[in-house]
């Protein structure tokens, strides 16, 4: 299977993500709201996904284009948190090598609660 499609396989099952699809040196830089960290290895990306996906997930959209070495896919995921539905918009930009992914620039918006998404669609409707 594909890497990229076995890590979103994964991220949708909301029990954690493995080190499968991730070359053993991998590196992950994410851009989150407010911050920006770095890890290496397949195994502390593994767990520091694993803490991101955490339940099951919906992929409500993706949209997927080649680059060079790899794929950017933009995400948007809703997922229901402690009975409280959620969503999140994200970009993976993927380098893979030798059937692994062995780079993942991350970009995420945040993590929105239900009153949030609210809020979000009342500033849009003005």
């Amino acid at each position: 299977m594909n890497p990229i499609d076995l890590f979103l396989a994964e991220l949708t099952e909301g029990t954690g993500i493995s080190t499968d699809a991730w070359a053993a040196d991998a590196s992950l830089d994410a851009t989150v709201p407010h911050w920006r960290f770095e890890c290496t290895g397949a195994e502390a990306i593994a767990a520091e996904l694993s803490g991101w996906y955490d339940a099951a997930i919906t992929i409500e959209g993706a949209v997927r284009r080649p680059i060079p070495g790899g794929e950017a896919v933009e995400l948007d995921l809703a997922w229901v948190e402690d009975g409280v539905p959620h969503a999140a918009h994200q970009v993976h930009l993927f380098t893979v090598d030798a059937g692994r992914i062995s780079r993942d620039t991350v970009f995420c918006g945040g993590r929105w609660s239900a009153a949030l998404l609210a809020e979000m669609e009342a500033a849009r409707a003005q």
